[in-house]
């Protein structure tokens, strides 16, 4: 059984817990991070969430997390078996960290968590994450999902976003291919689940989801 650490608001966390739910595979989780701080043997040196723990195997980092699980559980599904298609996914994962959750996670943090950040800087983010968002976009043109007819790690990571890009109080354009992948996830019961949660208007209200997700797996 694979232990996962970390709260279940979390972004990154629900990256985790969406993999784990699309594999099939038995977990448990524990509330850390957050408002439920870190215990002293929290086994990850940067002190953030998630790490999972799989029998003797720690692994830690969100997209090493869902590179981890697809590719010992998930070969020939979520880890493509031939090279160009693991390529693109591992491009896509790769995009996101270095382009879009660079735009996206501060804009969240301001709007919902209270980041002091000038209204007008919080238009050009939003500004940002549509133009960003443009790529992956054109991408998923003619797809049902980022790399083919397959759910792999690139729509984990990215996905595990949407929900909350998708419903953050912005201007978002018109991307028809990135709207119509989205809804192709949110029809799955596993995005419902994991991903899906309520996030509040402000810090008040993301602390008191926090506490109502305390203990659901």
């Amino acid at each position: 059984m694979i232990e996962v650490l970390g709260r279940r608001n979390s972004a990154n966390v629900q990256k985790v817990m969406w993999a784990l739910g699309e594999l099939g595979i038995d977990y448990t989780r524990h509330d850390i991070g957050g408002s439920f701080g870190y215990p002293d043997d929290y086994p990850n040196p940067n002190a953030v969430v998630p790490t999972i723990r799989d029998g003797d195997v720690t692994v830690w980092e969100s997209a090493a997390c869902v590179r981890y699980l697809a590719r010992t559980y998930g070969v020939g599904s979520m880890w493509p078996e031939d090279a160009a298609t693991l390529a693109s996914s591992d491009m896509w994962m790769e995009w996101h960290r270095s382009d879009i959750s660079s735009a996206f996670f501060p804009l969240f943090q301001a709007k919902i968590r209270g980041l002091p950040i000038p209204t007008e800087k919080q238009e050009q983010m939003s500004a940002d994450c549509g133009r960003i968002f443009g790529q992956l976009d054109a991408q998923l043109a003619g797809k049902t999902f980022i790399c083919g007819d397959q759910i792999t790690g690139a729509d984990i990571v990215n996905g595990a976003i949407m929900y909350r890009y998708m419903n953050l109080d912005i201007e978002r354009p018109d991307l028809p291919n990135l709207a119509a992948w989205y809804e192709r996830l949110t029809s799955r019961p596993t995005y419902q689940k994991h991903v899906m949660l309520e996030f509040g208007t402000n810090v008040d209200e993301w602390n008191e989801h926090e506490r109502a997700n305390a203990g659901i797996q």
